[in-house]
């Protein structure tokens, strides 16, 4: 019998509709103006559209498994894109966030529950890992289409900023989460081919391996090399570092003068 899921296992949770929402509203108000503070503006149309990737990242990680053999997804409601679904919600909503507010790091978490075991080819378990940060790399394509197709003109500015700080952040999550890091996907993708006892030694470091190399990251150095290389990735996708700079100084609209993204000073 092939996998497969009930008709309510895949329905679409009103949470998930309820971001979308958000999402749409978030984006009239920066497009018109509406709103009397544009920086609160682009916060709630960045956040809404991060949180919106997430759920989309996980829900790639659950299909894929579903395809793969593990049928225990859908009870999980991890069809869903429900947030509220995830087993660890401080890995998979609040960790992302603070990285996003503190640092304008895209780096999503772990947040559903594989049963690994059911999924018998190596490959198909490492494609269940790759599956999350494909689909920011995906996001990343979709978010910055009007800058590579010279689609701009006319656009508010804040529209095209907050949509350029929201392409970094897709990005970078592509980009961090294929680190063959514990707790990241990148360490999902090399881990079935791994001994078990080496496996067995680095589980329980996936925290801590996401939030050393949110560590790391704050290193002048390392700062400087990875964000020219994020920029050298956006650049290619006709996103100019100012615009990513302007929208994170509309994001962080609770600061006088926010600190520039890319290297820490």
């Amino acid at each position: 019998m092939s996998p497969h899921a009930t008709r309510g296992e895949r329905r679409v949770s009103p949470v998930f509709l309820a971001l979308v929402a958000v999402m749409a509203v978030s984006i009239w108000a920066v497009w018109t103006g509406f709103s009397a503070s544009p920086g609160f503006a682009v916060f709630l149309f960045v956040v809404s559209g991060w949180v919106v990737s997430l759920c989309l990242h996980e829900y790639a990680h659950a299909r894929t498994a579903l395809h793969g053999g593990d049928i225990s997804v859908g009870a999980k409601g991890y069809l869903t894109l429900d947030p509220l679904k995830y087993t660890h919600a401080l890995l998979s909503i609040v960790l992302p966030l603070v990285f996003v507010i503190m640092g304008g790091i895209g780096l999503p978490g772990g947040a559903v529950f594989i049963e690994r075991d059911r999924i018998r080819s190596r490959w198909k378990q490492s494609l269940v890992s790759a599956a999350g940060p494909l689909t920011n790399a995906l996001f990343a394509v979709v978010v910055t289409a009007p800058f590579w197709l010279g689609a701009m003109d006319g656009v508010p500015e804040n529209f095209r900023f907050a949509l350029a700080f929201l392409a970094l952040l897709q990005v970078t999550a592509a980009v961090l989460n294929f680190l063959p890091v514990p707790g990241l996907d990148g360490y999902g993708v090399i881990e079935p081919w791994l001994p078990f006892h080496i496996r067995r030694q680095v589980e329980p470091f996936a925290l801590i391996g996401i939030l050393a190399v949110f560590g790391i990251l704050r290193i002048d150095a390392v700062n400087h090399a990875f964000f020219d290389a994020i920029d050298s990735v956006l650049d290619a996708l006709g996103v100019h570092p100012l615009d990513t700079f302007q929208g994170q100084q509309l994001f962080r609209f609770w600061e006088g003068t926010p600190p520039p993204i890319g290297p820490v000073s």
